[in-house]
């Protein structure tokens, strides 16, 4: 699937500060990997995304995801729920597919977006908002709770 970017200071607050390395103390980063690392397997898992073996890695603001999944959906799912989250800019999706198809299109949220504006822009029709609210969940709790530098997903009609 490839590199994804998103805005590093927006997105859910996984991280705490236990998961910060101090700016003093370098040697202190590398400890700080596996914790990161952790917190978003985590946050997947709560999430209850699906994968048959998923692998996360962490490199300063950059994610690496390894394993296998069945569907297309389901590996952009799970790289918009790690990348979507405060403190990642990157994300390298490494995911095998059982069942290749092709990918999806992404729209970052602009100020002023809505997912029927979205889907307008996208599908020609504000009212297939719910396809995107749908392919977006759980990540999406709410169509109208999306903000400005989030990554959301667009399916294909």
């Amino acid at each position: 699937m490839g590199l994804l970017s998103f805005f590093k200071g927006v997105g859910e607050k996984v991280f705490g500060k236990e998961h910060e390395a101090p700016a003093a103390e370098p040697a202190k980063a590398a400890e700080v990997e596996p914790l990161k690392a952790s917190a978003l397997l985590n946050h997947v898992k709560q999430l209850g995304l699906s994968y048959k073996k998923l692998t996360v890695k962490t490199a300063g603001d950059t994610v690496v995801l390894e394993g296998e999944v069945a569907t297309q959906e389901d590996a952009e799912k799970l790289a918009l729920a790690v990348g979507n989250v405060e403190g990642v800019h990157q994300v390298d999706n490494r995911l095998v597919v059982e069942t290749p198809e092709p990918e999806g299109q992404y729209h970052t949220v602009e100020s002023g977006d809505t997912l029927s504006a979205i889907s307008k822009k996208v599908y020609g029709d504000p009212m297939k908002y719910g396809i995107i609210f749908e392919a977006n969940k759980p990540m999406l709790k709410s169509p109208d709770l999306i903000y400005p530098g989030q990554v959301l997903r667009i399916p294909r009609l």
